[in-house]
């Protein structure tokens, strides 16, 4: 099991990088909080960085929803996004944060909003 993170303003520069990085990625601040979009939809949002003691995270997960929703600190996302795959993660001071996991899910919830041409682009590798 991984120890929990010392800086949790790290993994979310490194989780940001991530998913900026995905073909036609683009980030804005609605909300004053960090979303990641492609071609106009959400595929994760990324909290407000000014928060040290807090990694807040929320992605869309057809698949592993289930999967999410057992960990701690996981909920389905408010404004009836739940009912359509939407996780939030909240990571609080001293929390283990399993970082290769919501990595996979950036990954999965790009897959499940962006155009099929551009998931072709990042195949299975990633």
């Amino acid at each position: 099991m991984p120890r929990p993170q010392s800086s949790y303003r790290a993994i979310a520069k490194s989780l940001r990088l991530l998913a900026l990085s995905l073909p036609e990625a683009e980030e804005h601040f609605p909300w004053g909080e960090s979303v990641i979009k492609v071609k106009g939809k959400i595929f994760v949002f990324l909290g407000r960085a000014e928060e040290a003691d807090l990694l807040s995270f929320t992605v869309k997960l057809p698949s592993s929803a289930p999967l999410a929703l057992s960990l701690p600190g996981a909920s389905p996302t408010g404004y009836g996004l739940g009912r359509a795959d939407w996780v939030t993660c909240r990571f609080e001071k001293n929390m283990t944060v399993p970082v290769e996991l919501l990595r996979a899910w950036i990954l999965e919830s790009y897959r499940a909003v962006a155009p099929k041409r551009l998931v072709a682009l990042i195949g299975d590798d990633l």
